[in-house]
């Protein structure tokens, strides 16, 4: 069972009313927001809910990551580079950092009194360093370098100088805790945090209250996650093989999707709810954990071994595929061809709200399902049916040219989104397969390491800044009321699998050539007689 991970909570590092010690703006656009508010869960409705002032002009600040990534190669070069020149092993081009050894990118992140990485640099160096050695061991790195450098060991270190650093590294701390909070599920994540933490707070109040408000959101985060993989498990254990409960219980199968909703706009909200859910749980990172291999220059064959997996990225994958089976199955399952027909056209205007919507997964889901062979091949029932609707929105979704149609579709609704006056058109729900593939490409076609042993950082800049396009879209709240009847209904409800759906649609409209006759022979005999 794929396993969801974490909600991203955004923080404030100060109590509230406080002044900012020093100000937590990591990804304000990207999907992390600024108040601890817990996101309301389409599955809590589902099951039982278990439920001294340092001003911030003394630090760098950075502008918003749509302005950061605003040039055409990734990266924008007209953001200052506070020291940048001081760091050896580091290579640029235009002042843009192009390449360097790991051990300097990963100076490179660790502030000083007189510098602070800017956040392009955090979240783009976090994203990918995953590729070259786990999490736990770049933040004992990033420790050790914290300690050594500033002499945070020393009890007689200048105190001054640990009140000028302090609130620097803090910040690191909270940008990474706030936008890879999964990471932090690692024990050695957690120590290493916690030692440095406490080196920081020792003596010093306002840091301590800083450092455990940090910690807390984080313990928020990672419950969050628990409960949330709770829910998902005993949703999934209620799914059973839908032909074993029509043979067992027939009256229990008598519902199907136009019982429990007649409304193509409120079935496509609905689906909008569960969509921004899910993608509200996938962490940067698995889109680069995902295509994870052997760094050649580490002599550790099992170096990744203990990584975790992209699960949230998978389940979402296998909700989609969920959707297509709910779709051919709901088609499939009436007796009468008037009735199937009525199914068919109603799902086409669920279609046609969802593209509507900006909801580009669902919709395309619902074409896959209405595609497949067991479906396709209902001719009868598809002379009944107004397919004019249909076939324009499977030309908006046509593969050809590289999904050309689709991908001028989904440009606008992201300008739609950034000049948005409601939450209604911050939506934008990518069709997630084509975007893991789009990211699948750029990663196998660009070397992690250049000749010179050297991290490719120009390729980096390019990985951040599609992932960095997915948070935009992944921070939207769903602006619709949920109905809990329907979304009970859609995450539930028995689907046939692909021999089972063959079989229901050989029973509505007969075989039509040898090959069909034998494989409805086949299928009768293995599954009607299945105890």
């Amino acid at each position: 069972m794929a396993k969801f991970l974490a909600e991203l909570l955004g923080c404030t590092l100060p109590e509230k009313g406080a002044s900012p010690m020093f100000e937590c703006r990591s990804q304000p656009h990207i999907g992390l927001r600024h108040v601890t508010k817990q996101r309301p869960t389409i599955f809590g409705t589902l099951i039982e809910k278990p439920l001294g002032d340092h001003n911030a002009d003394k630090m760098p600040q950075t502008p918003p990551f749509p302005v950061m990534y605003g040039s055409t190669n990734g990266y924008n070069k007209n953001l200052y580079k506070a020291k940048e020149e001081d760091y050896e092993g580091l290579y640029y081009h235009d002042n843009n950092l192009i390449s360097g050894s790991l051990e300097a990118l990963i100076e490179h992140l660790v502030p000083t009194v007189a510098y602070y990485p800017d956040r392009t640099y955090i979240f783009t160096f976090l994203l990918s360093s995953r590729l070259f050695l786990h999490p736990y061991e770049l933040m004992s790195k990033v420790c050790h370098l914290c300690v050594d450098q500033q002499r945070l060991s020393d009890p007689q270190a200048d105190k001054a100088r640990v009140r000028k650093i302090a609130p620097k590294i803090l910040q690191l701390l909270t940008e990474w805790t706030e936008t890879f909070p999964y990471d932090f599920r690692d024990e050695r994540m957690m120590k290493s945090l916690k030692e440095l933490t406490h080196r920081l707070s020792t003596g010093e109040d306002l840091y301590r209250k800083a450092v455990q408000q940090m910690t807390q959101t984080l313990i928020r985060k990672l419950t969050t996650l628990s409960q949330y993989e709770e829910a998902l498990a005993k949703i999934n254990s209620s799914v059973t093989d839908r032909l074993t409960v029509l043979k067992t219980k027939p009256q229990s199968i008598q519902r199907d999707i136009l019982t429990i909703c007649n409304d193509p706009f409120t079935l496509a909200q609905q689906l909008t709810h569960i969509e921004l859910e899910r993608l509200s749980y996938i962490g940067p990172e698995e889109f680069v954990q995902a295509f994870v291999q052997k760094d050649p220059l580490d002599n550790d064959k099992n170096c990744f071994s203990d990584h975790k997996k992209a699960s949230n990225l998978e389940a979402y994958v296998e909700w989609f595929n969920r959707l297509s089976y709910l779709v051919a199955t709901e088609i499939c399952m009436p007796v009468k061809k008037k009735h199937r027909a009525r199914v068919i056209e109603f799902f086409i205007d669920v279609a046609r709200e969802c593209f509507n919507i900006g909801n580009f997964n669902s919709l395309m889901a619902i074409i896959t399902g209405m595609n497949m062979s067991p479906v396709s091949r209902l001719k009868k029932t598809w002379a009944k049916v107004k397919t004019a609707k249909f076939d324009i929105l499977e030309h908006q979704m046509d593969p050809s040219s590289n999904f050309y149609n689709y991908r001028t579709a989904l440009r606008g609704a992201t300008q739609r989104s950034i000049t948005a006056h409601s939450s209604r058109e911050k939506i934008v729900i990518p069709f997630f397969s084509l975007l893991i593939k789009d990211i699948y490409f750029l990663n196998e076609g660009c070397a992690n390491r250049l000749p010179n042993g050297h991290v490719n950082f120009e390729k980096f800049w390019e990985l951040a800044k599609q992932v960095t396009e997915f948070m935009t879209w992944k921070k939207v709240e769903c602006p619709f009321d949920r109905d809990r009847k329907i979304l009970q209904y859609l995450l539930t409800a028995p689907v046939f699998s692909e021999d089972a759906l063959y079989l229901a649609s050989y029973e509505s409209e007969g075989p039509e050539n040898n090959m069909e006759k034998d494989r409805w022979k086949s299928l009768r005999s293995s599954l009607l007689n299945r105890t």
